[in-house]
């Protein structure tokens, strides 16, 4: 089975909190309402001092923007619409290779000799264009975006991919 990781999964959780907070206050500026890392962490029960660290990343990733100050916190960089999973999950963890033979570093010591790693690369280029194509907007729940505040996650993980 092929698994986000936890700080992958929190960023996701993180954007789509993000997403649905600024979508009930403020319509079509998405991209401009800052909400704290406290009040995430608070929403998902997310250990704060991690969520602080994933969301730095995320911003020098480019997927967030930082506002300091009292009235500070964090907001997307671009509309939901316009970032998908695959960028969060790359920012977060980096490139994402299902298998041990495709690395950043190139190809392992069989390379020559193996007959799987075409299907495998198929696979991963499977996951990669699906996860691309996932949205954080589609990750919004319609009625969580209508109430500021009110999406809590009840545990477990926005995106998991058996295979």
């Amino acid at each position: 089975m092929l698994r986000l990781t936890k700080k992958a999964d929190y960023g996701l959780m993180a954007l789509k909190y993000l997403a649905e907070q600024a979508a009930a206050t403020s319509g079509n500026a998405a991209h401009n309402y800052a909400q704290s890392a406290k009040d995430i962490a608070e929403a998902y029960h997310i250990p704060p001092q991690l969520l602080a660290k994933i969301l730095q990343t995320l911003a020098k990733g480019g997927l967030l923007v930082s506002h300091a100050g009292t009235n500070g916190g964090y907001a997307l960089a671009r509309s939901a619409a316009e970032i998908s999973a695959f960028e969060v999950i790359r920012a977060i963890d980096g490139p994402l290779f299902i298998t041990s033979c495709i690395t950043i570093h190139g190809t392992c010591d069989l390379d020559s000799h193996c007959t799987i790693k075409e299907p495998l690369r198929k696979v991963n280029d499977s996951i990669k264009d699906l996860l691309s194509a996932i949205r954080i907007a589609d990750l919004i729940d319609p009625a969580d975006a209508s109430q500021p505040r009110a999406a809590a996650a009840l545990g477990g993980g926005l995106v998991s991919i058996a295979l």
